[in-house]
């Protein structure tokens, strides 16, 4: 099946799609021409608008009665939803990112070395973009993959998964001041391909992702409201980052061990936030309390969303 799809810039891209395809795939392939993860469409002349959010993700399109094969489709960004803002939550000031810890693994030529993100609500995607040998500042790239394959898959990512609606959550994640968490890590390493360990500071659960199907594996920390990066530093490299190793072998138990310690490191610094009871302040009024839940009341009653940890 072949047909055109115009996006808002004008441009008219031809696409090709098999005749046993789903919707979903229909809605990945128009995602991908337009670079839009969401959006509202138009066929026939004159235009008349084609909502596929009428059907089921895998639904057949022989079955939905669709005729779009020579078609041309318009394609529109969706305007947004009005939705709740999300949290702005920062950390207490440390002084890691100057001086990582560091925990030596022998027959690896080099060192396991906390690579410290910014804390700019965008920590996930920065350190999984480190992860994958890519750019820090890949975030709303990231984002886009992963509001693309959730419209792709509206089944698996349904509303009681996401806790939104599907085309909301795309909408939102794709906010810059949204964070990630496990739904991304878990498309993300689907993605590319790679097994992702997410190593919890509080209680040192470690949380595989995409476990057994990658060709390589990858080390996230994550502290609470914050995810970091492990990598190995080669011995006699200079210190810059741009040395760094950051994929490892998924079966090497040795550098899991070495992450382990060094995330235990961590635990003893303290480096981790408890959501459920820290202290929190507003940037925004002075208004204090304890948890992420009472930041969440106070935002509900107040308008404001700007908090920071409380402590030295």
């Amino acid at each position: 099946m072949r047909f055109r799809v115009r996006g808002p810039s004008g441009a008219v891209v031809n696409v090709t799609i098999d005749d046993s395809a789903t919707v979903g795939d229909l809605t990945a392939k128009i995602a991908e021409a337009t670079s839009l993860p969401v959006f509202d469409l138009k066929s026939g002349f004159p235009p008349k608008p084609l909502d596929l959010t009428s059907f089921d993700a895998a639904t057949l399109l022989s079955d939905t009665g669709l005729k779009l094969n020579g078609e041309q489709l318009i394609a529109a960004a969706r305007p947004a939803a009005a939705t709740s803002k999300p949290l702005q939550l920062a950390r207490k000031q440390n002084k890691l990112e100057m001086d990582p810890p560091e925990v030596p693994l022998a027959g690896r030529g080099g060192r396991l070395v906390l690579r410290v993100m910014p804390d700019d609500n965008s920590c996930l995607f920065r350190a999984i973009g480190k992860c994958i040998g890519g750019d820090l500042d890949w975030m709303t790239e990231l984002r886009s993959v992963v509001a693309q394959r959730i419209q792709a898959d509206t089944e698996l990512y349904n509303e009681a998964v996401l806790q939104q609606k599907p085309d909301d959550y795309c909408r939102w994640i794709q906010d810059p001041d949204s964070w990630g968490g496990a739904i991304e890590i878990g498309i993300l390493a689907q993605h590319f391909n790679l097994e992702i360990s997410s190593i919890n500071v509080q209680d040192l659960r470690i949380d595989r992702f995409n476990e057994g199907q990658g060709n390589m594996r990858g080390f996230l920390v994550y502290s609470g409201i914050h995810y970091d990066t492990v990598v190995l530093a080669p011995n006699g490299a200079a210190a810059s980052p741009d040395f760094d190793v950051t994929q490892f072998d998924p079966l090497d138990e040795v550098v899991v061990a070495g992450a382990r310690e060094l995330t235990k490191n961590l635990q003893e610094m303290h480096y981790f936030t408890d959501t459920a009871g820290f202290d929190i302040k507003c940037n925004q009024c002075g208004w204090t309390g304890k948890g992420e839940k009472s930041a969440s009341q106070h935002a509900e009653t107040s308008g404001h969303y700007d908090f920071g940890e409380v402590g030295n």
